[in-house]
C-alpha cells in the first residue's frame, strides 16, 4: 500500500508556492473512524494531533499542527483524532468531481483574498 508522507517543517516559501492559505478547511472533534482516500490529498495541519493506522497493518503515522501531510489516493485506514483537528487541504488525482469542487473552492478563496 502507498504510504503517508509527513513534512514536519514545511517552509513558508513552500506553503506560499502551493497556495495553502487559500485551501478550504475541515475540522473534526476527537474521534476514531475508518477512511479511504479517493484522491491524493495534501493537508496542512493547522491545529490538533492525529494518528492514521493503515488497514494493511503497516505502522501508524502520527501528525500534528504545523505538519504538511500527503495522503495517497487509495490509502485505507483509520483516523484517530487525539486533539481536535483543523486542516487545510487540496485534492489531486483520483475522483474527478471531488477534485473539481476542491479547485473551485480554492479559486473562490483566492479571489476573496484579492478583494480584501
Amino acid at each position: 500500500m502507498k504510504t503517508i508522507t509527513v513534512d514536519s517543517n514545511p517552509s513558508d516559501k513552500l506553503l506560499k508556492e502551493i497556495g495553502a492559505a487559500h485551501w478550504p478547511t475541515w475540522e473534526k472533534e476527537v474521534s476514531t473512524f475508518p477512511w479511504e482516500f479517493v484522491t491524493t490529498e495534501t493537508a496542512l495541519i493547522v491545529a490538533g494531533e492525529c494518528e492514521m493506522t493503515p488497514e494493511d497493518g503497516s505502522p501508524a503515522v502520527t501528525f500534528k499542527a504545523g505538519d504538511l501531510v500527503v495522503f495517497p489516493v487509495g490509502f485505507k485506514g483509520s483516523w484517530e483524532v487525539k486533539k481536535a483537528l483543523k486542516k487545510r487541504y487540496k485534492h489531486n488525482g483520483g475522483k474527478f468531481v471531488k477534485c473539481l469542487f476542491n479547485r473551485l473552492t480554492i479559486w473562490s478563496n483566492t479571489l476573496k483574498s484579492m478583494m480584501k
